[in-house]
């Protein structure tokens, strides 16, 4: 795991000033601690820091063939890269290391642009080809490597997060006013736009080439949906077995300590279980929980009993973390600093701790995201398809349920009437919400209507094609929810420690497979994930497989009322909050006295208010200072 930067001058006459990449390739200097490195080629700079995961002593970046006319620079693993470099030597190319990188570069030479239909992993990388002056950039198929990339006057920059295209004087600190709408709509901001202006997000499965003055970017692989009903469930299940084995076999391979973030749900615990198997000593797997009691009498930690269940029942090596409402409070100015663009899910907090304390043990981390995308996990999944039903069996229900939330008295109620009233391609968002509209009315009255988060579900469910009412939520969620919340949070939180996040239910052919099994292996009545439940009965305990989805708690409405009241209050009513220039004081106010004194549960709005303010803080109120270079260290490093 590593991040990478760079930039390339449209003028060929203009050279690439190694200070910017310098200065680039330091701000991501976390990703990265163990190396860096730099290339330039006149108008070309590229940018490497390293987490040495695969051949420790000969995998130093930028890495190039063997005549020096193909550089890359290069973030993620490429788990089949030992059968493809044996391949690849079969067909004359010399290697030097023993490196997945390596790998990429001599499959550029062999299959051009093609070379990352053969990589099976994560990635984020930038090839130089230096006989073409032609520059091709690559993000994964699910997108669990972020790219993120700006076209200037004149110039192309791109780079593993945000702050490092900010090094540059000219990209610009603005915000994208569409994507705060988005923002505040989802809590989080979808591809392709970020929350700055002008600096986008390389789609997952996308490319982008530079050659002759020009940019392209282009889609190198989708995600379709044919259910093959011919298929037994048996012969589905043995299918599903071996993927999902190979799939964590291959994501084990490094030469550094490997394990696993342990909730105690079904599918961090089935990874568990998997591991376990496959290792022949014991796995060391973490769980985060929260220090006192939730409202209600519940311990705030209660994950922390399924968690031990599934490591006693595996004879894992278990630690375990609790986060306080000081620490949460603490850390939320580093926090948006570190995810670059405002995300507004409290268990990214979590999340961070949960990653330190990994990293005092481990280096490479594994983890059950993308389980509940593929297979239908989400509780929200049936109560659309019970929508969905009632739609279709009940002529004017539709009507009638716009009428019926209009007189609805708690809003909970009007907001599903509303649902109801609505086709599946515009009630179905994703399984994140943020504000409602009536809460966005009151709290921006003079704000206009925008559609312009209508266009990018409109985009991916005309994509999604004819496949079923399910299919077509997991496929929005595929390209949405998961690479631009999910998958987001999880990189910046792990590679925030230096650690390295692997998820083996995102294997692009496990997830291809997935796109085939017919509803009745995905949801049964009141229960998801049927596949992968089946595939773990006798290996993993009754308690697990039966349990309830419960997510990822966080106890913010507790401490909103209590602990962190006065924060809240301070941070969003103070004189010079960025929020009282885009939101009605009095009615921010209002939000906080009806949630402390518990009249209504606001905590999410709450959160989503103070991450945004605390965003306009780090990045437009009181922007980075210019980073310092080594300018010795730049020239030792430089090729």
């Amino acid at each position: 795991m590593c991040g990478i930067s760079g930039l390339i001058y449209f003028d060929p006459s203009r050279r690439a000033e190694p200070a910017d990449v310098a200065r680039m390739t330091d701000a991501l200097s976390h990703r990265g601690p163990d190396d860096f490195g730099y290339f330039f080629d006149g108008p070309v700079g590229l940018g490497h820091r390293r987490l040495s995961i695969i051949d420790l002593a000969g995998g130093r970046q930028p890495i190039d063939n063997e005549d020096g006319s193909v550089v890359i620079v290069f973030n993620g693993e490429v788990y089949n890269y030992a059968g493809l470099t044996r391949d690849l030597m079969a067909r004359g190319h010399r290697f030097k290391t023993r490196s997945d990188t390596e790998a990429m570069v001599h499959a550029y030479e062999e299959y051009g642009d093609e070379c990352v239909q053969r990589f099976r992993g994560m990635f984020g990388f930038a090839i130089w080809d230096r006989r073409r002056r032609r520059l091709l950039v690559a993000r994964d198929r699910l997108g669990v490597k972020p790219i993120y990339y700006h076209i200037g006057e004149g110039f192309l920059a791109f780079a593993s997060e945000v702050k490092a295209l900010l090094e540059l004087p000219e990209v610009p600190r603005q915000i994208d006013e569409d994507a705060f709408e988005h923002y505040l709509a989802l809590r989080y901001v979808p591809g392709p736009r970020t929350m700055f202006r002008g600096i986008r997000k390389l789609q997952p499965g996308h490319r982008l080439v530079y050659e002759g003055g020009r940019v392209k970017i282009e889609k190198y692989w989708d995600l379709h949906f044919a259910p093959d009903e011919g298929r037994s469930d048996e012969e589905a299940l043995e299918r599903f077995q071996a993927l999902l084995d190979e799939s964590v076999r291959l994501r084990m391979i490094a030469e550094v300590p490997v394990g696993i973030f342990l909730s105690g749900g079904l599918d961090s615990s089935a990874i568990l279980a998997k591991m376990a198997q496959l290792t022949g000593h014991r796995v060391q797997s973490f769980a985060v929980g929260y220090a006192g009691d939730s409202e209600g009498g519940e311990p705030a930690d209660n994950e922390f009993g399924y968690a031990r269940l599934a490591a006693q029942h595996v004879g894992a090596d278990h630690h375990e973390y609790r986060v306080t409402a000081g620490q949460f409070r603490d850390f939320l100015p580093d926090l948006v600093h570190k995810l670059d663009e405002p995300l507004a899910d409290p268990s990214t907090i979590p999340l961070y701790f949960l990653s330190r304390l990994a990293r005092e043990h481990i280096t490479v981390v594994l983890s059950g995201e993308g389980s509940d995308e593929i297979l239908a996990g989400y509780g929200m999944y049936r109560r659309m398809l019970w929508m969905e039903t009632l739609q279709q069996g009940l002529p004017g229900v539709m009507t009638n349920a716009r009428t019926l939330a209009a007189l609805a008295p708690k809003e909970i109620l009007r907001r599903y009437l509303n649902l109801m009233a609505l086709p599946l391609e515009q009630r179905y968002r994703g399984v994140s919400r943020g504000l409602s509209p009536e809460v966005a009315r009151r709290l921006r009255p003079d704000a206009r209507p925008s559609r312009s988060l209508d266009a990018v579900f409109e985009m991916h469910y005309a994509a999604a094609g004819n496949a079923s009412a399910l299919d077509r939520m997991l496929y929005v969620d595929t390209k949405v929810w998961l690479p631009d919340d999910l998958l987001l949070k999880a990189d910046k939180m792990t590679m925030a420690n230096a650690l390295e996040l692997r998820v083996p239910f995102l294997d692009h052919e496990l997830v291809q497979l997935a796109a085939t099994l017919p509803r009745r292996l995905k949801i049964q009545g009141r229960t998801g994930k049927v596949l992968l439940r089946r595939a773990m009965r006798g290996v993993l305990p009754a308690a697990i497989l039966d349990r309830p989805k419960k997510g990822f708690p966080v106890p913010t409405r507790g401490w909103f009322r209590n602990e962190l009241a006065g924060f809240a209050r301070d941070v969003l009513q103070g004189p010079g909050a960025a929020v009282r220039g885009r939101f009605e004081p009095r009615a921010v106010a209002a939000l906080l006295d009806e949630h402390r004194r518990g009249e209504a549960r606001w905590e999410q709005e709450i959160w989503t208010l103070l991450v945004f303010e605390h965003w306009s803080r780090s990045f437009l109120t009181s922007p980075d200072r210019p980073r310092s270079i080594d300018t010795a260290a730049l020239a030792a490093h430089a090729r």
